[in-house]
């Protein structure tokens, strides 16, 4: 016992340290190290984060009592038009007809809109195959049609005929009332 002091602890050292005092201070230093590197990584994390002008823009509400049946209105959605279109029941049934057809993205009309919101059709109104943006009665099948290369689109939004690999996008929105949509 050449290493312990006369009249000392157990668990104290020759110095007179004692080693819970030591663990402490590692502890507590290394907790202060790593609360200056958040602080320090916090302001370049949050930079990262969208801009309030661009969360504005994630969502938005449409009233649908301006679009009578048979109307489409264009809003602007994320930079993007998007069609909010009123369908007649003859644009429905020509939608479900097709139900069946040799669809080269295949999907039912029942998933494009929202249960018992037949008549309520919302597209993103971008061609799929290059970005452009189609118009509606045009084309072969009596929906949209991209005329910058030829797509056609069904009263469904789906591609029917032409270079267009898939559907009209159908964005993630809710009815708020029946006359209130939230997109986004």
């Amino acid at each position: 016992m050449a290493d312990t002091v006369v009249g000392a602890t157990p668990d104290q050292h020759a110095s007179g340290e004692d080693p819970s005092r030591r663990d402490f201070i590692h502890i507590a230093a290394t907790a202060a190290a790593a609360g200056a590197v958040v602080a320090i990584a916090w302001p370049l994390v949050d930079q990262m984060n969208p801009a309030g002008d661009t969360l504005a823009l994630a969502s938005i509400e449409f009233d649908l009592s301006k679009v009578s049946p048979g109307q489409q209105v264009v809003v602007k959605w994320r930079g993007k038009p998007l069609f909010v279109r009123n369908r007649t029941p003859a644009e429905i049934a020509a939608a479900i007809k097709d139900d069946g057809a040799d669809l080269r993205d295949p999907e039912t009309d029942e998933v494009r809109h929202k249960p018992g919101k037949a008549e309520w059709l919302v597209l993103v109104g971008t061609c799929t195959h290059l970005g452009c943006v189609p118009t509606f009665g045009g084309g072969d099948y009596g929906g949209w049609f991209c005329p910058c290369h030829g797509s056609h689109y069904d009263t469904s939004g789906r591609i029917r005929k032409g270079p267009a690999p898939k559907n009209l996008v159908v964005p993630d929105y809710a009815f708020l009332s029946d006359t209130k949509v939230k997109i986004g």
